[in-house]
């Protein structure tokens, strides 16, 4: 019991010291306890006390009966310019020195927010970028820890799973075997809280989704649990798409993933030489037949899963002008390995009027906030990079999908920011 009351006592203290920028203290604090414990009511972390820790001071008497959130009272979020230099300067480098001691950066409080969405609700660009350039890293770490095979160690093998050394490797690090590492946090289940950009924030792998039954409700394609698969609200992001892809008449064209069709029908108004569509599930499938697809001239449909088909199509030494994708219910590793593994062999260097085809697809990773949005906008522009692509970014405005209804009857919303990133990508050089 005693242990327990020690534990908290820390943690306070360390959010304290965080949200008072007290470097010193924090620092001494930090080598007994966790950069990530939590405020029990408020799920307040270190980082979002020292980021809310410069909101203004501000009395609203006719809303004075809300309740407070983590550096936003009443809803009131002017603030950032007015902060002063010394202030936001003690911010920076608690927050740093909390990175530096692993502090998680897109943990959420009671509130629903991460650090990051404190920091660009009240304006403070600086303490933004800080926590969006923690989550590249730490998301580019993971994406590179899961392309990580081990070596097996014979000589540990014949020694026991652990090894001879186990202990010792525990002590090189720190560890403390008889001793939990992290300081005791009030218990909550924070794994549901966690934004997983692996996942593409609708809950549903790749074999659920082919086996789960699908709706055309004129305006939107629905899962057989109500999610969003594709709606039409995202047709301007299409008609741009279509426009920059394709200038001309008389391309070569590959897309994966058709879903509602908008981007493919856009594809046939360019009268493209050749259009191959690569769907997998068989609701899509049967809308193509029904709607005739299978018959227009110069459109070859390939049935099955991208990670199947790609690999057939590369064999037969075929090129493209334009590639686009945009599958559902799959990881950003599905993406990454699709641009890195196959686009490279299937997109013509010459390409359209001698300056290289194109590849895009619809970005919307981490699309449900804005600091996650922008983490993996970074993300995937770095990995792009790394596989010889230059990447052109068209910025479009979105409207309130909640004030124009577009949400209603669907369970989850998959977008909830009002700008959109458009990327056209090409071959170096």
């Amino acid at each position: 019991m005693a242990e327990e009351t020690d534990a908290d006592m820390l943690a306070q203290m360390i959010l304290l010291a965080a949200a008072q920028h007290d470097l010193v203290k924090l620092k001494n604090l930090l080598r007994n306890g966790s950069a990530n414990v939590q405020d029990p009511e408020t799920g307040s972390t270190p980082l979002h006390a020292a980021i809310a820790a410069c909101a203004p001071d501000i009395e609203d008497e006719d809303n004075k009966e809300a309740p407070p959130v983590n550096g936003h009272i009443n809803g009131v979020s002017e603030a950032g310019s007015s902060q002063s230099s010394e202030l936001l300067e003690g911010a920076l480098k608690t927050v740093r020195l909390l990175l530096q001691n692993g502090a998680i950066w897109n943990d959420l409080d009671s509130s629903n927010e991460t650090p990051g969405c404190i920091a660009n609700r009240l304006g403070l660009e600086q303490l933004y970028d800080v926590m969006v350039d923690a989550g590249v890293r730490a998301e580019i770490l993971l994406n590179r820890l899961d392309e990580y095979e081990p070596l097996e160690d014979v000589e540990s093998e014949e020694e026991g799973e652990d090894g001879p050394d186990a202990e010792d490797n525990n002590e090189r690090l720190g560890l403390d075997q008889d001793e939990p590492v992290v300081a005791d946090t009030p218990a909550q289940d924070t794994s549901a809280q966690q934004d997983n950009f692996a996942d593409d924030q609708r809950e549903v792998n790749s074999e659920q989704f082919l086996q789960s039954h699908l709706t055309y409700h004129g305006d939107r394609l629905l899962d057989a649990d109500k999610n969003g698969v594709m709606m039409t609200w995202e047709k301007d992001i299409m008609e741009k798409t279509a426009k920059l892809l394709t200038p001309k008449e008389g391309l070569r064209i590959l897309n994966i993933g058709h879903g509602m069709g908008i981007i493919d029908e856009l594809f046939q108004s360019q009268a493209p030489s050749t259009h191959h569509i690569v769907e997998a599930h068989p609701a899509v499938l049967a809308r193509l037949r029904e709607t005739g697809w299978y018959e227009k001239p110069n459109v070859l449909i390939h049935e099955g899963r991208w990670q199947d088909v790609v690999p057939k199509i590369l064999e037969q030494d075929q090129s493209f002008d334009v590639i686009y994708f945009d599958t559902f219910a799959e990881d950003y590793k599905a993406l990454r390995n699709f641009f890195s593994e196959y686009v490279i062999g299937l997109l013509d260097a010459q390409g359209i009027e001698g300056e290289g085809g194109r590849f895009g697809f619809f970005n919307g990773l981490g699309a449900d906030r804005q600091v996650c949005y922008d983490v993996y906008t970074k993300v995937v522009e770095m990995d792009l990079f790394e596989a010889g692509f230059d990447t052109e970014w068209e910025e479009m405005t979105i409207p309130d999908l909640d004030e124009t209804g577009e949400w209603a009857g669907v369970r989850r919303k998959y977008w909830a920011l009002d700008k959109y990133k458009l990327p056209v990508c090409k071959f170096m050089g």
